[in-house]
């Protein structure tokens, strides 16, 4: 068989990123949500976040003592997390007795005009609501922002006067918001005032925000790889004026838990991140979350913040959800050191 000439090298690379580029260009997270979440919460006046709960965020819930927040892939389903969700809760058993769910719901624009929303509704760019960026409308409203306003009405003892917990837990998509919110956000700190602890849970993300500018892999010729929301640089409006090492001491600070799949170890997979910057953390998601953790361990010797690695399971937020670790780190529930999920994959998402 012929070799390829070395002048011929570049033009071929250039075909091959073009059809990678051009299979994203319509990958599903380009089209609109077949589902649009039916409850919305007012982040700022005339800025309306839709979301899906278990019980109505207005009224008074004397019951609830744990509240679950879950957040969406990139496909910005929140239907299908939401039914992930459930099934988690029920598979917890007791453990998950008085635990509201909500699952924030961050549409697109695509989604926006798809559906011919309202104007008071929400609505990012197709991923930049995964590194909190602000809206592209109503309001200049970051993703975190959203968040925020959910932790203020879970906060509000007039409608929850028995929550003691929160969880902010996020898959793929999801887990990245989850991670860089764990960084970024105080709310967590202002319900901590009012006897409410906030946890994380950060499932196989592409990617993390590194808190210094060291990493596993080359850097050389990518000058973007410590910009956010890959690193501490250029922080969003959100964070702006926030210093690195008080972010990175209050964060190592937090009750964080990392979930990562065994077998998601698809350096090609539809959904990675596969970016310069990305790259830079590792060839697939199972790497850069144990590449993250080291780097942190090796800075902290005291972290406590648990990574478990999730026998026999992909990127499948169901089953990563579902599984016995992910079950305690959203309920308490007994088990985190028996092999296996458990079987509470209904309803999963791979993105």
């Amino acid at each position: 068989m012929a070799s390829l000439p070395r002048s011929a090298l570049p033009l071929v690379l250039a075909l091959l990123a073009g059809r990678a580029e051009a299979a994203d260009e319509a990958g599903p997270h380009r089209r609109p949500v077949a589902v649009v979440a039916d409850r919305s919460l007012t982040v700022a006046p005339g800025a309306n976040l839709r979301l899906l709960a278990s019980a109505d965020l207005d009224a008074s819930h004397p019951e609830v003592t744990r509240a679950v927040i879950v957040l969406h892939g990139r496909l910005r389903d929140a239907d299908v997390y939401y039914a992930s969700a459930l099934a988690a809760r029920e598979a917890a058993g007791a453990a998950g007795a008085g635990a509201l769910l909500v699952v924030p719901q961050f549409l697109a624009e695509v989604d926006w005009a798809g559906h011919a929303l309202p104007a008071d509704v929400l609505h990012w760019t197709l991923e930049g609501w995964q590194g909190g960026d602000d809206a592209l409308g109503p309001q200049p409203l970051s993703s975190f922002d959203a968040l925020d306003a959910i932790l203020a009405r879970l906060g509000d003892r007039a409608r929850f006067p028995n929550l003691s917990r929160v969880v902010v837990a996020g898959h793929s998509g999801g887990g990245q918001v989850a991670q860089r919110y764990a960084v970024l956000s105080r709310a967590g700190d202002a319900l901590a005032k009012r006897g409410v602890t906030v946890s994380y849970v950060v499932a196989n993300p592409s990617s993390y925000a590194y808190l210094t500018p060291e990493r596993p892999g080359p850097t050389a010729g990518c000058p973007g790889y410590d910009r956010w929301k890959y690193g501490m640089r250029d922080l969003p409006r959100y964070a702006a004026s926030a210093a690195p090492a008080a972010l990175e001491a209050a964060y190592v600070a937090r009750p964080v838990t990392y979930l990562l799949g065994a077998r998601d170890t698809d350096p090609d997979h539809r959904a990675l991140d596969k970016t310069c910057m990305a790259e830079a953390q590792g060839p697939f998601r199972l790497a850069r979350g144990e590449a993250y953790w080291a780097a942190l361990k090796a800075r902290h010797p005291d972290l406590r913040q648990p990574l478990h690695v999730v026998p026999g399971v992909g990127h499948d937020g169901g089953r990563m959800l579902g599984s016995a670790c992910g079950l305690a780190a959203l309920f308490d529930a007994p088990g985190c050191g028996d092999a296996g999920p458990v079987s509470a994959s209904k309803g999963a998402s791979t993105r």
